[in-house]
């Protein structure tokens, strides 16, 4: 191949490069630079008249500022981080049942009496339900004197804090004797802070028993006498005190009716 074919082949070359070289174009042999022309280092890859090394000019980048193309171009901003919410805990089925929240949330859909029985299912239930005094919101608790007794001391003092721990101002003695009244007395001392409402009912107890309960339950504002036939006027009158604003009588023979 002659030389100017020779340089045909590399004027054409060059040409076909330039164009897809951005910012580059074939200078004049007579401006030479320090690194040669673009004809120079196209020649001496095709006819091998330098044994330098040819470095291909690197591609910009997509996010950087390329070198002699772009300046003082500020960086490309991320989007903001979108905060998202915890995914829920899935939670099984038997930790769900023992979850306070949502048992507390359960416990609403039943009534005061249906909770007395939720709370025998377990002390986890137990505890929940004793520990707010919205699930016990009108019930007053009637204690049966005659299973009372056959109770152990300790039981009779662990039933009078249940009560106090879901926030009863009430009580209802069934059936109650001198004996029953003494030891509510001393089995439930703080009954005399907290109980605001008293009620007897088909109760043996004599005037001495409701002397002892008038002076022990110092808070007391609201009584209720029914079927007390050991109970005499005089006794009552004489127990009764000005900070009882509520006394209602039925049904006892030993009271009379004025």
């Amino acid at each position: 191949m002659s030389s100017i074919s020779a340089q045909g082949v590399v004027e054409r070359a060059s040409a076909e490069l330039s164009k897809r070289i951005n910012g580059l174009g074939l200078r004049s042999s007579k401006h030479h630079s320090s690194k040669g022309s673009v004809m120079e280092r196209v020649t001496n890859v095709f006819c091998g008249g330098s044994s330098a090394a040819v470095t291909a000019p690197e591609k910009p980048s997509r996010l950087l500022p390329s070198r002699g193309y772009q300046k003082n171009v500020p960086a490309p901003s991320l989007p903001p981080v979108r905060k998202t919410k915890p995914s829920p805990v899935h939670l099984t089925w038997d930790q769900l049942i023992m979850d306070e929240k949502f048992l507390s949330r359960f416990f609403l859909y039943f009534s005061p009496s249906e909770r007395c029985l939720l709370a025998q299912v377990c002390m986890r239930w137990r505890d929940i339900l004793y520990r707010s005094t919205r699930y016990w919101t009108g019930l007053i608790p009637v204690l049966q004197c005659r299973e009372l007794r056959g109770f152990q001391v300790n039981e009779r003092a662990r039933l009078y804090n249940s009560l106090l721990r879901r926030g009863f101002h009430s009580l209802c003695l069934m059936g109650a004797t001198n004996e029953d009244a003494l030891d509510l007395i001393n089995t439930f001392p703080l009954a005399s802070k907290h109980v605001h409402t008293l009620k007897l009912r088909c109760s043996s107890i004599g005037d001495q028993g409701l002397e002892s309960l008038m002076d022990h339950l110092q808070a007391l504002y609201e009584l209720e006498l029914a079927g007390c036939n050991e109970i005499t006027e005089q006794g009552l009158w004489q127990c009764l005190h000005p900070r009882i604003v509520s006394l209602t009588l039925t049904d006892c023979i030993n009271v009379a009716d004025e």
